[in-house]
């Protein structure tokens, strides 16, 4: 299937085949996908949740608004930010790319120190507003991975996020849930998987200067 035959091919999937679980070779490149993507400086202030099981993802459907993909499916993607984004967090970040790239640390002193004060001069609020931006792409690049490698996924940001951090003791971990992407694969039953896709026509949404 080419790029776009592949992206015509994901939907939003109601309702997941409970009994079809992710292979661990197809879990580890959602993994990786997430790890990878394009973040506001590197910095990856945002985390992946992983949770397969299915007990523990029973008492969730409630506070996704009865949403049953939540349970039903492979597993359950949460994208969780940072409650707060810390100095040290930044002198970590910079310290990675000197051993990686073997980068002098008086060539990156001046970035680092940039950083740092940008992100002091923000409220702990606009730093959880500048982290959901980064979620909200990673949710984008997770999608499409999910369409090339043939993964059924529904994109949700209709839950309770306090309740998801309180139940799976995320806030302990200095996290907070803010998109959920339960994956898997599709029922045969799920009506919407044969539905034609609905969209605007390309020359109202792509304008060419």
């Amino acid at each position: 299937m080419s790029t776009i035959k592949k992206l015509k091919w994901r939907y939003a999937t109601k309702k997941f085949d409970p009994n079809k679980k992710l292979s661990q070779k197809k879990l580890q490149i959602l993994k990786e996908a997430f790890n990878l993507t394009a973040t506001s400086f590197g910095l990856q202030t945002i985390s992946l949740v992983v949770l397969g099981d299915k007990e523990q993802r029973l008492p969730l459907v409630e506070y996704a608004y009865g949403q049953k993909q939540v349970w039903e499916a492979s597993h359950l993607l949460i994208i969780c930010i940072q409650d707060n984004i810390q100095d040290q967090d930044i002198n970590n970040y910079y310290k990675n790319i000197e051993d990686v790239r073997e980068t002098p640390t008086k060539i990156l002193d001046p970035y680092r120190k940039s950083l740092v004060k940008m992100m002091q001069k923000m409220t702990v609020e606009e730093r959880q507003q500048w982290s959901k931006n980064q979620a909200y792409i990673s949710l984008g690049n997770l999608m499409t991975v999910c369409a090339i490698e043939k993964i059924d996924a529904t994109p949700m940001e209709g839950f309770v996020p306090e309740k998801y951090d309180e139940l799976l003791n995320l806030t302990k971990l200095g996290l907070k849930s803010v998109l959920l992407l339960p994956v898997g694969y599709r029922a045969e039953d799920d009506m919407f998987s044969t539905f034609k896709k609905v969209r605007k026509r390309l020359e109202e949404t792509v304008i060419e200067l």
